[in-house]
C-alpha cells in the first residue's frame, strides 16, 4: 500500500506539485521530516505510538516498518508540502484558507482510515485514529505557519509535543 501511495503522492506532486519554487518549502519539508525522525528515534523502541504493518504490495516486497516510515517521510511528505503549502489560497478569504485545510485534514485523515482498515497502521499506549486527526489539525496548521514563521512553530510544536508526552505519560526512561 505504501509503494501505491508514494507513485500516487509523487505523481500528483510532479504534475501539481509547486516545483519552480521548492526551494521556498524545502525548510518546512526538512521540519516535517525531522518530527517523524525525532518520534522514531526518541519512542518507537520503547514506547511506540504507532506502527507500520506491510500489507498487500509491501508485504509481498518484505517491506519493514522502519523502511515504510522512510518511504512516507523521504518520498510522501516533501510531495505533500509542494502540494499543500504550494497551493495555500494565500491571497484569499479566511473562509476559502479554513475550506483548504479542512480539505487536507479530510484527506489526510482518510488515507490512514483505509490504511487502519488494512490493520496497516496498529496503535499503541493510548493512541488512536482520533488521537492522529488532532495530530493532522495540529500538523498542518504549524506545517503553514513554520513556512512563514519558522521560530512560531517550533514553540508550537515543543508546546503540542510536551502535551501528548504528559496525556500519553511517556516515561522519560524510554528516551534514549
Amino acid at each position: 500500500m505504501t509503494i501505491l501511495l508514494v507513485i500516487l503522492f509523487v505523481t500528483v506532486a510532479w504534475r501539481w506539485g509547486d516545483w519552480k519554487n521548492w526551494k521556498l518549502y524545502y525548510p518546512s519539508i526538512l521540519f516535517f521530516i525531522l518530527g517523524d525522525l525525532l518520534y522514531h528515534y526518541l519512542l518507537f523502541d520503547f514506547f511506540p505510538m504507532w506502527r507500520y504493518n506491510p500489507f498487500g504490495l509491501d508485504e509481498s516486497l518484505g517491506l519493514t516498518h522502519t523502511f515504510i516510515a522512510f518511504l512516507i517521510m523521504f518520498f510522501i511528505y516533501p510531495a505533500s508540502i509542494l502540494l499543500y503549502l504550494g497551493h495555500f489560497p494565500t491571497g484569499s478569504g479566511p473562509m476559502r484558507k479554513f475550506a483548504y485545510y479542512i480539505v487536507w485534514i479530510g484527506i489526510t485523515v482518510l488515507i490512514e482510515y483505509i490504511i487502519v482498515q488494512f490493520n496497516g497502521i496498529q496503535y499503541y499506549n493510548g493512541w488512536s485514529l482520533t488521537w492522529s486527526a488532532l495530530f493532522v489539525i495540529v500538523m498542518l496548521f504549524t506545517l503553514r505557519i513554520h513556512h512563514i514563521y519558522p521560530l512560531a512553530a517550533w514553540v508550537l510544536s515543543l508546546l503540542f509535543i510536551t502535551f501528548l508526552l504528559i496525556k500519553f505519560q511517556v516515561p522519560f526512561h524510554v528516551f534514549r
